[in-house]
């Protein structure tokens, strides 16, 4: 799209020149993290405030031009890329972190705002999220992908640490409910509602968000197993006797391998397995609460500071394993608790058997029954492996997407997640929220929307 002479003029006019980015300086928000997905923009416009989030969005929707809102720019499925030429709105700058109401164990962040900066608010508390992208992931893009992580099984996603939400709406109107009350029912819950919708529905610009105590006597284990079965046993054992039980998280020896040849890793146990737990518990019972689940079964445990993180480094450094061999295709997907092990045990072969040549590397949340499948494909990476693996994880009652959304990666394949009545009523809604489709229109479903450029 081209982006009128007096449009750009009434942007700069807004958050200033500087702030409107165009031509080469527009490069590094065009494409996303993998590096598969790339596009183009106009401009980038970085506003600072809710006040210039609304008057960027009024003047885009009155001149017929679509936004994507963007924030770390760390997603995985595209949703953040101008793949047809829209303008892209950045919110990092909405950055200001307010101070923490002690008496609620809450506070209110600008969209902008890291994930680890939130995190760090605090010495004795604590974000329920914790993502291997905290450093540069903000809040407003966990909102709207409702982040996971590897501490859903304790906390829940981003969704649950909601407790407030500003917005802005298409046609630049503001709705904000930031009184952090745990219990109010005085309406539609649209904070819930905009966690999750990828930037479809409206811009948030400010959040308020439940803190956790901090851990407190913390120990990671990773166990070496000899296959999923014993893993996923182990696991669930895991999650029913150990009460201070925070994560439990599972790589196999395909991905090691390479972060030991590619990251210089040194393998973490003794004698290599086939697969590998990670169990994280606090309390003061929880080194022989693990200790008793773990039993004598080939482990390393860490308890300080410096130990676990170098155990954590095996499981949160996985996502990168697949970018040493090529452009990976990154699918994040769930099933029921009873067929995780046949998910986690297949989900290789059925993608090999579309392409032979392709390297696929399984990792992720065990307990949660997600599954991360990053594959480098030999052959071309036209849908035939998310044909190949989708629908098998449809087939066990499975969700194409467990935590990175829909995006452009899936876009095509949501109908074997949601039936036709559900789309059409994610249609309705969007036309209720953004009835411009100003809004991220290439992601979800939308009802059309007739295109008149403003005189």
């Amino acid at each position: 799209m081209t982006l009128p002479p007096a449009l750009l003029r009434s942007l700069a006019a807004v958050v200033g020149e500087s702030h409107v980015l165009t031509g080469d300086a527009t490069a590094g928000f065009a494409v996303d993290w993998t590096g598969r997905f790339r596009g183009h923009t106009p401009a980038v416009v970085r506003p600072r405030d809710t006040a210039e989030v609304a008057a960027v969005l009024a003047l885009c929707t009155d001149a017929g031009m679509p936004v994507v809102p963007q924030g770390g720019n760390t997603g995985l499925v595209g949703g953040g890329v101008p793949r047809q030429g829209e303008i892209v709105l950045s919110l990092t700058r909405l950055n200001h972190r307010g101070p923490v109401d002690q008496e609620a164990a809450q506070i209110t962040v600008g969209a902008g705002v890291t994930l680890q900066q939130v995190a760090d608010a605090d010495p004795e508390l604590d974000l329920g999220i914790l993502i291997a992208s905290r450093d540069s992931a903000t809040v407003g893009g966990a909102v709207a992908t409702n982040a996971g992580g590897l501490r859903v099984l304790r906390f829940g996603p981003m969704r649950a640490q909601l407790r407030g939400l500003e917005a802005v709406l298409a046609d630049g109107t503001v709705v904000s409910h930031l009184a952090g009350l745990v219990k109010d029912n005085t309406g539609y819950d649209y904070p819930s509602l905009l966690a999750g919708s990828e930037g479809t529905l409206a811009v948030v610009t400010r959040a308020r968000l439940r803190l956790v105590p901090r851990l407190r006597d913390t120990v990671t284990a990773l166990v070496g197993l000899g296959g999923l079965d014993e893993l996923h046993a182990l696991a669930r054992q895991a999650v029913r006797e150990v009460p201070g039980l925070v994560s439990a998280e599972f790589f196999t020896s395909a991905g090691l391998d390479i972060l030991t040849a590619h990251a210089g890793l040194a393998p973490p146990l003794a004698s290599p397995a086939r697969a590998y737990l990670l169990l994280e518990a606090s309390g003061p019972g929880a080194l022989a609460e693990l200790a008793d689940v773990i039993g004598d079964r080939e482990a390393a445990v860490g308890e300080s500071a410096a130990d676990r993180a170098r155990l954590w480094s095996f499981r949160e450094r996985h996502p990168e394993a697949a970018g040493f061999l090529g452009v990976p295709i990154k699918l994040d997907v769930s099933v029921p608790a009873a067929q995780w092990v046949r998910l986690a045990s297949e989900a290789a072969a059925v993608v090999t058997a579309a392409d032979q040549g392709a390297k696929v590397i399984t990792f992720g949340h065990v307990a949660d029954g997600n599954l991360h499948v990053n594959i480098v494909p030999a052959e071309a990476a036209d849908g035939r492996h998310e044909n190949a693996l989708l629908p098998f994880v449809a087939s066990l009652g499975g969700s194409i997407s467990a935590e990175h959304g829909i995006g452009a990666l899936k876009a095509q394949w949501l109908p074997l997640a949601r039936s036709d009545t559900e789309r059409a009523l994610f249609a309705r809604i969007r036309s209720a929220f953004d009835p411009s489709g100003t809004l991220n229109p290439n992601v979800l479903p939308r009802l059309p929307v007739p295109r008149v450029r403003a005189a």
